[in-house]
Order: C-alpha cells, then structure tokens, then sequence
C-alpha cells in the first residue's frame, strides 16, 4: 500500500494539466475582452457542433480557448479528485479533450455523456476510474447532443430533455462497444473510441434521417491568428521539452528504445520508459507538426490546433517520430494524385488526425505506414457521410477500416511461404 502512495505522489500528478488550462484560459484574454468571451462562449455552448464546426469562427479566438482550457481544467480536477492515475492513456485522453474543444465539444454536450458512462459503471458494479477512457473520448458524440438540442428547430426544453437522454445513452453503450470492436482493428488504429463514436453516429444519424431530420453538412472555418498562436505553441513545446530533458535526468535516455514501439495500443509510454523522454517525444511531435502546418500556409484555427494538441498527447501513448512520418508521406503524396485540394483546412485536418494509423507503420514498416496513411485519405472522405458530422474522430472511424483492412493483407504477406522461401534463401 505504502509502495502505491509513493507512486502516485511521485509519478502521477496534475500540476503539469491544470497549470497548462488555465495558462491557455489567460491567453485567450490577449484576443478579447473577458466581455467579448463571455458572449462568445454562450454561443458555443448553444451552437450545433457538428463537424466541421470551429469554434474561433463560432465564439471568437478568446471564447474558443476559454472553453478547451475549462474543459480540461474540469475534468483534470475532478479526475485529481478521484484519485485517477495519470496515465499515458489518461494524458493522451485529457489533450484530446482540450483539441476536440477547440472545434466540437463544450461542457453542455460532454456532460450528458460522462454521466450516461457512470451510470453504466453503477448499474455493472465498475469503478469509475477504469471507464475513464471511455469518459473522456467518448465524449467525441458531443455534437450528436448539441445537434438534436440546438440544430432541430425543437422548443429548447424539449431539446434539452431529448438530447440529453440521448447523450446518456450514448454513454450507457460506449464501453461494451469498445471493448468489442478493439478486436476489429486489433490495436492499430489508437482511437478506438472513435471507430466506436463512428458507429453509433451512424445509428443516429439513420434515426434522425428516418424522421426527415437529417444532419446538414456544414463547414465554419476561421482564418486564426497564425503569429499569436505560433508563438505560444512553439513556447509551450520548448517548455515542454526542456521541463522533459530535466524530468529525464538532462539525459535523451530511453529515446531509441521508445522509438523501436511500435505504438500498437494499449502502449504507455510514459509506463514503459518515463515521462521525462515522453514530453521529449510529445514536444518534438508538436514542434514538427506546427511547423508543417505553416509550411504548408494552413491557418491555426480550431480543427487544425485540435489536431496538432492531439498528435501531442498521443506522444505519450502511441505515436512517435518513427511511426508518424510515414502516414505523414501516405496522405501527403495522396493529397498530391488525388483530386482533392492538398492545401485546404480539410485536407490538414486529415493529415494530422491520420497519425491515428501510426502503429501500423510501428510494427510493419515504412512501406506499409505510407499505404495506410494514403488509404486513409480516400476512406475518410467517404465515412463522414455515414455519421453526418456528429462523430467528432471522423479520422478514427475510417481509421478502423484502413487498419482491419490491410493489418490481415499485411499478416499474410509476412507469413506467405513466397516471402519466407525468399528470406530462409537471403539467410
């Protein structure tokens, strides 16, 4: 028991989350007055949410960091509270939390959900803190309850009590479906919560169809303010960095050895080789991606940041430079052949949320990781429309195709007796 406290104390606190929430609710002071955020904030809590909804062009630049920042300082709180472990997968969920907030998920339409996932640990006789995950990226089906209750023209009580049973139910199925369709993609696509959000948008989306009330495609974008934002993010990456190089004794230890994961979920980093290089890792990730993003003249708006936070926190569970770049180069060189426009916000959005696939180029190459992340692109286009925009991990719903797809293909190909005859003769 002693033994546990002492890892807890030492190995597992919120400083780091709940200090980096509210330094982002401060910076969203430098683009409005806190008058101008509080408006703007209200009309993100009411608006329809669906993808792709960004929030900087909902509630303005200052609202849109308001409500990431109070959504993660939120949950870490109340996770502190409960004595929840800060793990890698918990570290990966929280940042996806503040990405997704950025461009979808607000406190109206998580709440419903977190609580329908409670319910389901009381009624199975499960601790709470072992559906976290479930909690925390399930809430991905926010804009299914923003949507029923702001985008369907309802009297607002009769929205608020229909969405929010919704939410809850919602949340009531999420962990038995997860836990079943991890065997479908077999760990190689590291949102697993959002093939499973893709699946039950999709049985929203025919409900709601089924009365004439389908989803409208939408797309609010907003030009950011690519120098202000740069300048904090690369700050906070450099911060990172350096806090992780001291965490990791002023050393790069470990570093070759995270890189030789293949990323294959459930994978900790932060369990199997320590934080310190993890926040080495996540730094580099996020300085990379930022960096590509204005290379390539996309705007730092929500969907885009959204993104790049998420690839940040899944540099502790998952991805790594080694396994990145190659579903980098698939959905770059795809965007290049195809006939959709390579430098638009959609496009970026694909690329960075991509990355989903990255255990597959982990474990079976670079070759593969450039198939997966070039599939990737022609699926995403298509699987959006089965949920109508109400599941925010569009990328991991087509994620969980691509990856049960070519995973068996792959399997073959590496046990083929064509490949093994060649090998046992090269040996």
């Amino acid at each position: 028991m002693s033994t546990e406290k002492i890892y807890v104390k030492n190995h597992y606190r919120y400083e780091f989350i709940i200090v980096f929430s509210i330094a982002v609710i401060l910076f969203g002071l430098i683009f409005d007055s806190p008058k101008e955020i509080i408006e703007g904030y209200y009309r993100i809590l009411t608006s329809p949410s669906q993808l792709l909804t960004d929030y900087m062009a909902v509630g303005g630049i200052g609202a849109t960091f308001f409500n990431a920042g109070i959504l993660m300082l939120l949950a870490a709180i109340v996770l502190w509270k409960r004595k929840q472990l800060l793990t890698g997968p918990i570290i990966a969920a929280l940042f996806a939390l503040f990405g997704f907030s950025l461009f979808g998920k607000n406190l109206f339409n998580t709440i419903p959900i977190t609580m329908g996932v409670y319910i389901y640990g009381k009624i199975e006789g499960i601790e709470f803190n072992t559906l976290t995950i479930n909690s925390l990226f399930g809430t991905a089906l926010g804009p299914a309850v923003s949507y029923i209750c702001f985008g369907l023209g309802l009297p607002f009580y009769q929205g608020f009590f229909i969405s929010y049973g919704v939410g809850i139910l919602i949340g009531l199925v999420l962990p038995p479906l997860s836990k079943s369709f991890l065997k479908f993609h077999q760990g190689y696509t590291l949102y697993n919560l959002g093939f499973t959000c893709g699946i039950i948008g999709l049985f929203i989306q025919g409900v709601l169809k089924s009365f004439s009330l389908e989803v409208s495609n939408i797309r609010l974008i907003s030009p950011g303010d690519n120098l202000k934002i740069a300048v904090f993010m690369y700050a906070f990456f450099i911060f990172s960095f350096v806090g992780g190089y001291f965490l990791n004794g002023k050393s790069f230890s470990n570093f070759k050895n995270l890189l030789s994961n293949s990323g294959r979920a459930p994978s900790d980093f932060g369990h199997i080789y320590g934080r310190g290089i993890c926040l080495i890792n996540m730094a580099l990730l996020g300085i990379i991606y930022t960096t590509f993003v204005l290379y390539m003249g996309q705007p730092l708006n929500g969907p885009i940041l959204g993104g790049i936070f998420t690839i940040f926190g899944f540099g502790i569970f998952g991805k790594h430079l080694k396994n990145v770049i190659p579903i980098l180069i698939g959905t770059v060189l795809a965007y290049a052949l195809n006939i959709y426009e390579p430098k638009s916000v959609p496009a970026m959005v694909t690329v960075l949320f991509a990355t989903n696939l990255a255990p597959i180029a982990g474990e079976y190459g670079m070759f593969a990781g450039i198939v997966a992340g070039f599939a990737q692109v022609s699926i995403v286009s298509v699987v959006g429309l089965l949920h109508g925009g109400l599941n925010l991990y569009n990328n991991g719903f087509s994620g969980g195709f691509v990856a049960a797809t070519l995973v068996p293909i792959y399997n073959a190909i590496r046990e083929s007796r064509f490949f093994n005859m060649r090998r046992d003769k090269d040996d």
